[in-house]
């Protein structure tokens, strides 16, 4: 097993990379892909964003501050990144926590707490009765509010009550209701699509139910409202209601029907697996919920790290099945979400084993990672492409500056244990205890 210095020194060398990609123009913005003949690129219309813009660099700076102090260039990066997202809030209209206005929010807060009001203002002089139109093409001509972390409701809803302040009550509210109101009812309990009109389900945390669900629960227990709770606890149930109870595990399809892409059945991912569907049991649990459909929350927590434990990630078993070593799809979001679980566990002999688990994630980054002069990156596949291998990523989501924060906190956590402080966010805090929690520091 790697020692802690390993992890630190890889995630240095990947953040020495992502820092030599950063670029000005009307502030700091940063390509999403670093193309083998050097192409020049310009900035993407979401270079200030959480999924693969600057705002994606606020956590891995704030991650790195907890064990050393910024450099004169890191500082001045952190700068940089208020001022633009500061300015831009002013008028953005996407509300999304990856894409907009919730994602300003989160950079400013972990950058220079109190700033992140300006977004939040700004998030409440968009709401409507219906939530936040968004600006992403998701369905073509339509504008509609989206209920998904990543892109709609409920990642506005998160935020805000992970941020507090003025605004995040009435946020909170609006946002839960309209996640009401947009319920599919369905045998089992309750139903989310990504948007109302969409035929068919991504039923974990990113794109669905799972998602939704615990945004309603975390919203319920910080506003008092028991019809948030429930509502989360009959997300639950139609979540248990599709998903597999098998060899002391769970999981749930990666989509309903299946997809006519090819991509595995049955994924493990943050987005579309157990890793990121255990944060609703955790979620729930934090609102006061002890079982669902008869079966503790903690228990499914649990079974949520096992199947993910027994699954074979971060082995590229076959092709498809693990192609991808980032956040949102890959081994770091394994590893963090593994991480978030062992420094809330009581359980010492487990705590261990889901230790054991992210060690293994970061065994793997260091094996696949691609080191030379100019630092560390990895390359991710695409095993439907002639050409399989992609170009290198530097941002939060599908990049190395994602990979490098997860190395520095798995780091921290080797070398002093889970009592290591965690740069929380909104859409994992609850998962983890308050006396770690930087934001409540």
């Amino acid at each position: 097993m790697l020692r802690g210095e390993t992890y630190r020194q890889l995630g240095e060398a990947a953040w020495s990379w992502v820092l030599d990609q950063v670029r000005e123009d009307g502030g700091p913005w940063l390509p999403e892909t670093v193309p083998d003949e050097g192409r020049k690129t310009e900035p993407a219309k979401d270079r200030d964003s959480l999924y693969s813009g600057i705002a994606g660099l606020a956590p891995v700076l704030a991650e790195i501050a907890q064990y050393r102090e910024l450099s004169d260039r890191e500082r001045a990066l952190a700068e940089g990144i208020v001022t633009r997202l500061s300015a831009e809030a002013e008028a953005r209209i996407e509300p999304s926590l990856y894409d907009g206005l919730a994602g300003d929010a989160m950079a400013l807060k972990l950058l220079a707490p109190g700033e992140e009001s300006v977004a939040l203002r700004r998030l409440d002089d968009l709401t409507t009765s219906d939530g936040w139109r968004t600006t992403v093409e998701f369905e073509p001509g339509s504008d509609a509010p989206l209920n998904d972390i990543i892109m709609g409701t409920a990642g506005v809803v998160m935020t805000a009550i992970w941020a507090g302040g003025e605004f995040a009550d009435a946020i909170a509210t609006a946002g839960g209701e309209a996640l009401l109101r947009t319920a599919d009812r369905t045998e089992a309990g309750l139903d989310w699509g990504i948007a109302p009109s969409t035929p068919w389900r991504a039923p974990n945390y990113s794109h669905g139910t799972a998602g939704v669900a615990a945004a309603l629960a975390v919203a319920g227990a910080s506003l008092g409202r028991s019809d948030f709770v429930e509502a989360a606890v009959e997300g639950a149930r139609h979540v248990l209601s599709v998903g597999l109870l098998d060899n002391g595990g769970f999981v749930v399809p990666h989509t309903i029907p299946p997809s006519t892409r090819e991509v595995e059945a049955l994924t493990y991912t943050w987005c579309h697996g157990p890793a990121g569907t255990s944060h609703l049991f955790s979620a729930l649990s934090h609102a006061g919920v002890t079982e669902v459909a008869g079966i503790p929350v903690d228990e499914l927590r649990r079974r949520c790290l096992t199947s993910l434990l027994t699954s074979g990630v971060p082995e590229r078993l076959r092709p498809g099945f693990w192609d991808n070593d980032g956040r949102c799809c890959g081994t770091a979001g394994v590893g963090d979400v593994l991480l978030d679980a062992a420094q809330g566990c009581s359980d010492p002999e487990w705590s261990e084993t889901l230790l054991q688990g992210a060690r293994k994630m970061g065994d793997a980054l260091v094996e696949r990672a691609i080191q030379d002069e100019s630092g560390a990156r990895w390359r991710f596949l695409e095993h439907r492409d002639d050409e399989p291998l992609l170009p290198p990523g530097t941002a939060w989501m599908q990049g190395a500056a994602g990979i490098a924060a997860y190395l520095l906190r798995l780091a921290r956590v080797v070398d002093t244990g889970p009592k290591a402080p965690v740069v929380d966010r909104p859409d994992q805090w609850w998962g983890v205890p308050a006396d770690v929690r930087v934001t409540d520091s």
